[in-house]
């Protein structure tokens, strides 16, 4: 004797012309998901009842358990697989382990939406509404958003590392900590700066100790009645007194180049090449020797000056 669940004999019973409880027509198709429990013949230890509801949510909610572990599974290896890759690529592991978890956690929603498709709900409809919360929280989220993808750039091209001194964002200054959203630095005189990554990457960036050698160029205004080739002679004597802070080879060492003439003087510039890390100390040294030199050999060094000539009436 074929059995018919009380529950869909009511549902059948408001419409008299087939159609089901929403107004559908009833072509030979059953709704979408599982039937209705029959709660009495359950209860009764009905077989039919009992078997009925096994099938109806006892399969899917295994299928939806089996879907699940796999995606643990799944996102867990692939993830694995992301951080592994960017290790070896020498990619920031923060960088790294971020987009590991993004990974996982993706694959985890995804399983998510197909075992919940095995209870009849609408998959189109879930990732619908996915999609509209993940548009509204990347509208308010959109200045964070883009400060996480100019920091994701600066971890994978690393324009600068940490420990480089850089000019960026309107400060120069040393590169403390490189995070995914800020960069922090130390400036000369310590102080402790963070800045947006998108205020970095959307400028321009110039790493100052990028290079092992720098070139030091100390400009200097000597008087128009001293001897150009006196001159650049005192001057590469200045620039040979410190030969041992010097680095030789094709394009290195140094250069006494005479820039132009002035308002007020014959303009110079004394180039000159050394490590980078002695910098600092060799121009502080090359300016002073440029002085002493130029003092030994009587050269004068003029300041800025203006002859004013002044016409008188005639008298009337």
């Amino acid at each position: 004797m074929e059995w018919f669940p009380s529950s869909l004999l009511l549902m059948n019973a408001g419409n008299g012309n087939g159609n089901d409880a929403n107004g559908e027509a009833a072509n030979g198709q059953e709704a979408a998901g599982p039937r209705p429990v029959d709660v009495d013949g359950v209860l009764a230890g009905d077989t039919d009842a009992l078997m009925s509801v096994a099938v109806d949510y006892g399969l899917p909610l295994i299928w939806a358990i089996v879907i699940l572990i796999v995606s643990l599974i799944v996102g867990k290896i692939l993830a694995g697989m992301a951080v592994n890759s960017m290790n070896r690529a020498k990619v920031d592991q923060t960088l790294g382990r971020f987009f590991g978890r993004i990974i996982y956690y993706l694959v985890l929603v995804i399983g998510l939406t197909f075992a919940l498709s095995k209870f009849g709900i609408n998959i189109t409809t879930f990732a619908a509404v996915l999609a509209a919360a993940g548009f509204a929280i990347g509208m308010a989220l959109s200045g964070t958003l883009s400060n996480f993808a100019s920091g994701a750039m600066l971890l994978i091209f690393r324009p600068f590392r940490v420990g480089d001194v850089v000019s960026v964002a309107g400060i120069t200054a040393k590169v403390n900590e490189i995070e995914l959203f800020t960069t922090t630095f130390d400036t000369p005189d310590n102080r402790r700066i963070i800045i947006p990554n998108g205020a970095i990457y959307g400028g321009n960036i110039e790493n100052i100790s990028h290079h092992a050698e720098r070139r030091v160029d100390v400009n200097v205004g000597v008087e128009y009645s001293a001897d150009l080739d006196q001159t650049r002679e005192v001057l590469g004597r200045a620039a040979e007194s410190l030969k041992e802070k010097m680095v030789e080879g094709e394009g290195r060492g140094y250069a006494v180049v005479l820039l132009d003439l002035g308002d007020s003087s014959v303009n110079w510039v004394v180039r000159f090449w050394c490590k980078a890390p002695d910098f600092w100390a060799v121009k502080d040294a090359l300016t002073r020797a440029v002085k002493r030199h130029l003092d030994e050999a009587g050269l004068g060094i003029p300041f800025p000056q203006m002859d004013v000539h002044l016409k008188g009436q005639s008298p009337s």
